[in-house]
């Protein structure tokens, strides 16, 4: 593949994730099955560069008390410097391509109690104290913010979405 092609590869990518910003509150609230099987494949296989370049790992965010897992992310080393200076979580946005400390536009901020790397060294587990007992940036029927990114479950009969019992 030739250094254009590598470029206009990276655009149509870039494109693809804006046209995904606009169906963004169908797929994070809606109750239709869309699971991104695609998504780490465009990152890890055909696009290695991306992962070379962003340094990201995948982390599991988890209540340090209740143990409940609260949400997948992605972290920099930035990201992770900074929650381990400011003991709060940080990641990387896959889908805004930048930065991000969790709850500073939602007010989910997570309290980092803990960090722990896996045997590989490949990925992490960030223990976390939720300051509002929620984590998620979408919101419920009431419109408060739910507790956590795992609300709802694939029914195994048809295949749609249906809220999980908190």
């Amino acid at each position: 593949m030739s250094r254009e092609d590598g470029v206009w590869w990276l655009k149509s990518i870039k494109e693809e994730r804006k046209e995904e910003k606009n169906i963004s509150k169908e797929v994070t609230e809606g109750n239709k099955a869309c699971l991104d099987f695609y998504r780490l494949k465009i990152f890890f296989n055909e696009n290695k560069r991306f992962f070379v370049e962003k340094n990201l790992i995948p982390a599991v965010v988890q209540d340090a008390v209740t143990k409940e897992v609260l949400l997948l992310a992605y972290v920099s080393e930035e990201a992770l410097n900074y929650s381990l200076k400011h003991k709060v979580a940080a990641f990387y946005s896959m889908t805004r391509d930048e930065f991000w400390v969790k709850g500073l536009t939602s007010g989910c901020i997570l309290e980092l109690t803990e960090l722990r790397v896996n045997c590989e060294q490949n990925s992490l587990l960030f223990l976390v104290k939720p300051v509002k007992d929620v984590s998620c940036h979408t919101r419920d029927e009431n419109g408060n913010h739910r507790r956590s990114c795992f609300y709802r479950r694939l029914t195994v009969k048809d295949g749609k979405l249906a809220l999980a019992l908190d």
